[in-house]
């Protein structure tokens, strides 16, 4: 019996996925790898978090997003599990943002961290 657990996310974009980890100061590797759980049980998936306890994190495109598979048992961060995904999809949000509305010729004029922990961003673009 598996003790994987698989936790649905909004995430869809690798490379926004892999700058916000870098963003939080949290290693990972990426490619086909295997994340392991209890009693040598792996699971592939493209990004792993290895943890000090032996049991990754790793997240798996499920044909539509990047969720979360992990051993929840043996979950060792300064985080919950849900604090961490608040965190993680936080800053995937700010880097697709920012990157598609770049795409479309706007810029960060200005940005704000709230009290709340929230991200105040103005964009503006410039037409001749």
């Amino acid at each position: 019996m598996s003790h994987f657990s698989q936790i649905k996310t909004q995430i869809r974009n690798l490379s926004s996925l892999e700058t916000a980890l870098g963003d939080l100061g949290i290693a990972y590797q990426t490619g086909a790898v295997l994340v392991q759980g209890y009693q040598g049980q792996t699971h592939e998936a493209q990004v792993a978090i290895a943890q000090e306890n032996g049991y990754d994190i790793g997240f798996r495109w499920n044909g539509s997003e990047y969720e979360l598979v992990a051993d929840l048992q043996y979950w060792q961060q300064p985080l919950t599990v849900n604090g961490f995904l608040s965190q993680v999809t936080q800053r995937y949000a700010y880097h697709t943002v920012v990157k598609e509305t770049t795409k479309q010729g706007f810029q960060v004029s200005e940005q704000q961290n709230q009290a709340d922990g929230s991200i105040r961003l103005v964009l503006q673009r410039w037409s001749a």
